[in-house]
């Protein structure tokens, strides 16, 4: 392999001939040989550090010209251009397990931009600390980083499915109307419900974790970006991060404004953890739908089996014939990692000493692959899974009148006690509540008829 000399302020190192990176990028990566090139810094935090980087120049262009030229502006600004097409993704190999306030990532695109950005202007223009990182630290830029990915992540991918998902069970709703079925609390036979009742609590449920991710979400459009090295914003000319927030709303299409106090914004995670403690609702309630549905469709002859779902692959390498339901496997696998997630953050979040917290990097990794992951399954639930959703009416139909808390409905007639007698009657002699409430004497057949509709009790 080739190489070239780069040198930092520790001294000169060896950096791949064809790379961008320098000199502090390639410390980090001989030093930190922990899960290299795999758990690597998620892409979205390097995309956002382009829209910051970018944003940065501009902002310093306008309010300190003598320093950043407009050669130099342009230069940073088609890299960053590059970054978020995906044209440098090879050049940003550090891994997760860094510094814990991300200052090795933030050098790595620094540097790449100022590498490629005198590249692309064919002489000595940029250098990464003075030019690309101006008016910043990494105390800021990784915090502001983080929470422009967040909410990228979020619009872009996990609302879009959330909403894919609901507009199936819309349709399903409508489908099924009509459709009386079984109830069931603590895994026993309850009282009668609609189908179409059943598939709306799912609907609700995605509605509501949507809105509670939505209505958290304005925190993370807060930058610490303006605070530098502790929140004091030294060495950034006055005005420096409302105009970034203004260039970084412009670039990524999304509002966003300076925080209000930089000392909270570099040193607390609190709005992570709370979006994220939203995502994990979302998570338990995706695990509770796909377990609703896969106990729903057990059978497929002696389950439940009052629904089906679509056989996408043969269930066992032994048992011929047998459909699995995998895609609600995956979804409830997806949701155990992000409540671990979660719990990871909340740890992370919890230490920030001083005047910042060190484990930002962890938190971003886990928070993206919370959105990431629960983002593709919901996707690959809809598309593989609910949207084949067929309704066993007749199976539904005998479940129905063969549970034993129809008798319920018995109650204003009878009262709560003899009905009771007379489920349990019914249970212990393998009868109907029919037979059991005109042996016992409570109604006659007439009168049971006349009062006993389950399609009423929804």
């Amino acid at each position: 392999m080739d190489y070239r000399i780069e040198h930092d302020s520790m001294g000169e190192m060896q950096v791949p001939a064809d790379c961008y990176w320098g000199a502090q990028t390639e410390r980090s990566r001989r030093n930190f040989l922990i899960g290299a090139g795999i758990e690597t810094m998620p892409a979205e935090i390097i995309r956002a550090f382009a829209v910051l980087k970018k944003a940065a120049a501009m902002a310093n262009q306008s309010l300190q010209p003598a320093r950043m030229t407009a050669d130099k502006c342009d230069a940073v600004a088609k890299v960053c251009d590059e970054i978020l097409a995906g044209k440098l993704d090879s050049h940003f190999p550090l891994v997760v397990w860094q510094t814990g306030s991300g200052t090795q990532s933030n050098m790595n695109v620094n540097e790449v931009i100022a590498n490629r950005g005198n590249e692309l202007a064919g002489k000595k223009l940029l250098h990464p600390n003075d030019d690309v990182n101006m008016s910043q630290s990494s105390n800021d830029t990784f915090p502001t980083a983080m929470h422009i990915a967040a909410v990228t992540a979020i619009e872009t991918k996990l609302f879009p499915a959330i909403d894919k998902l609901v507009s199936v069970f819309l349709r399903l709703e409508k489908q099924n109307e009509g459709i009386v079925k079984s109830g069931r609390t603590h895994l026993q036979d309850a009282v009668p419900i609609a189908f179409s009742q059943e598939i709306s609590g799912w609907r609700s449920s995605l509605e509501r974790d949507r809105a509670m991710i939505a209505l958290l979400l304005p925190s993370l459009k807060t930058l610490a970006l303006g605070g530098t090295a502790v929140g004091t914003g030294l060495n950034a000319p006055k005005g420096f991060a409302e105009s970034v927030a203004k260039e970084v709303s412009r670039i990524s299409g999304t509002e966003y404004v300076t925080a209000e106090n930089k000392f909270h914004a570099l040193t607390s995670k609190d709005e992570i953890v709370a979006v994220h403690g939203a995502v994990k609702a979302l998570a338990a309630d995706m695990m509770k739908i796909a377990n609703d549905v896969r106990w729903l469709a057990s059978g497929p002859r002696d389950g439940l089996g009052e629904i089906t779902i679509p056989a996408n692959e043969p269930g066992s390498s032994i048992m011929p014939g047998k459909v699995n339901p995998t895609q609600c496997e995956a979804v409830t696998m997806v949701a155990v990692q992000v409540i671990g997630n979660d719990t990871a953050i909340g740890m992370a979040a919890s230490q920030g000493n001083f005047e910042l917290n060190v484990f930002m990097p962890v938190i971003a990794y886990n928070f993206l692959q919370s959105v990431r992951l629960l983002s593709e399954a919901i996707v690959s639930f809809t598309d593989n899974c609910a949207s084949g959703i067929t309704a066993n009416r007749e199976k539904m139909h005998d479940n129905l009148y063969n549970s034993l808390m129809l008798v319920t409905a018995l109650n204003p007639y009878i009262g709560y006690e003899n009905a009771a007698k007379t489920a349990k009657k019914a249970y212990a002699e393998n009868i109907s509540l029919k037979e059991a409430c005109v042996a016992l004497g409570f109604l006659s057949e007439e009168e049971f008829d006349r009062v006993f509709h389950p399609e009423n009790m929804i």
